[in-house]
């Protein structure tokens, strides 16, 4: 407990710095640092706002120990035992939310993201799953505030996706689709099964932080960049200019073709957006699998071979195996209403977290 005092006192003690700092008429002036202290300091002040509710409590805690101790009358010593039988628990509540505001943060967390949604085990029907799940994901994004922007689409003749990307945008992205990436399962009979047998099909999910310049330096000399004529809808334009763009990260063998936009400067731009997070991914997923067997991630590695949920269509069933929770409201969550599944994922992540760090 002690340690966990130290810290939070050096966390008030820069939360207080930072105060200062955006004050001060020269920060104020400098856009770029304004904004970086600004938000240090709202990423500080939950933590500090819980530790000064917690000083409260311990000191009417203390205050009320000591009237005790002095020669009070009946009334007034129920009074006071009432007072700390309320007291007693707040104090619990929060050393708990300390704790938890304390544990390490996912650097990541505030990032958008750009999300990769494949068809992959069953044909026809995976594809029109990959379509819904890219439906249910932009429905959440609404419902969040959050905007998407799709920047390149494969799509299959009956009208689902062999793979869609997304880049999604707001606040806190990545802190709450972090846990889709993986295999989805889904059971159900398909529109296009005539005599009504239950097929298992599969879309995979990739979720990845949008990595910017300063996340990532990618050598031009590491690029190679091939241009070519577009090819589907899109007008009898299509094919008279090599508008479409296929980037190669050599070190890597990462492969980014883009052909979703009318001009080749706006295909480059959109490549070179998605190729940097993909590589910037790669990198951070080999870094972390070197840690991966002393600390195994709660809910899964986010290898998308890794079936993470199965969506039931017969019995309205959604099951995140990763957990062991089963919701019966598969309409809803498909429908964008992802909060309980995402909750319940982000309550477990922290709870083995605080598991490891007590035992650590």
């Amino acid at each position: 407990m002690d340690e966990m005092f130290d810290r939070l006192q050096a966390v008030v003690d820069r939360y207080d710095e930072l105060n200062e700092l955006i004050s001060d008429p020269e920060v104020i002036a400098d856009t770029r640092r304004f904004m970086e202290l600004s938000k240090e300091e709202a990423d500080l002040r939950d933590t500090v706002e819980a530790y000064r509710q917690y000083q409260n409590v311990v000191s009417q805690i203390n205050d009320d120990n000591e009237m005790l101790r002095e020669k009070l009358d009946d009334e007034m010593t129920e009074v006071v035992k009432e007072e700390l039988k309320e007291l007693e628990p707040q104090k619990t509540a929060l050393e708990d939310k300390i704790r938890l505001l304390l544990l390490p943060k996912d650097p990541n967390d505030d990032k958008n993201i750009v999300m990769e949604i494949h068809g992959a085990a069953g044909g026809d029907e995976a594809s029109l799953f990959a379509a819904d799940l890219f439906d249910m994901y932009s429905r959440y994004a609404e419902k969040q505030g959050w905007s998407v922007e799709v920047v390149d689409r494969n799509e299959t003749e009956v009208g689902g996706f062999k793979e869609i990307v997304m880049l999604i945008s707001g606040n806190k992205v990545y802190s709450k689709l972090k846990y889709e990436s993986g295999a989805h399962r889904v059971q159900r009979v398909p529109v296009t099964e005539s005599a009504g047998r239950l097929h298992t099909s599969t879309a995979t999910v990739g979720v990845m932080p949008e990595a910017e310049d300063v996340d990532i330096d990618i050598d031009p000399k590491d690029i190679r960049t091939d241009v070519y004529r577009s090819s589907g809808a899109g007008g009898q334009h299509i094919n008279k200019t090599s508008s479409a763009v296929r980037m190669t990260h050599l070190p890597t063998g990462i492969v980014v073709a883009m052909q979703d936009e009318r001009s080749q400067q706006q295909n480059r731009a959109k490549a070179m957006q998605i190729l940097r997070s993909r590589v910037y991914n790669y990198y951070r997923e080999q870094e972390e699998s070197a840690y991966d067997e002393q600390r195994k991630s709660a809910v899964g590695t986010g290898d998308r071979s890794e079936r993470i949920r199965t969506y039931n269509y017969p019995q309205n069933r959604v099951t995140d195996h990763r957990i062991g929770l089963t919701l019966n409201k598969l309409d809803k969550i498909m429908n964008g209403d992802l909060d309980d599944v995402i909750d319940a994922l982000i309550l477990y992540d922290q709870t083995q977290k605080m598991e490891q760090l007590n035992n650590g």
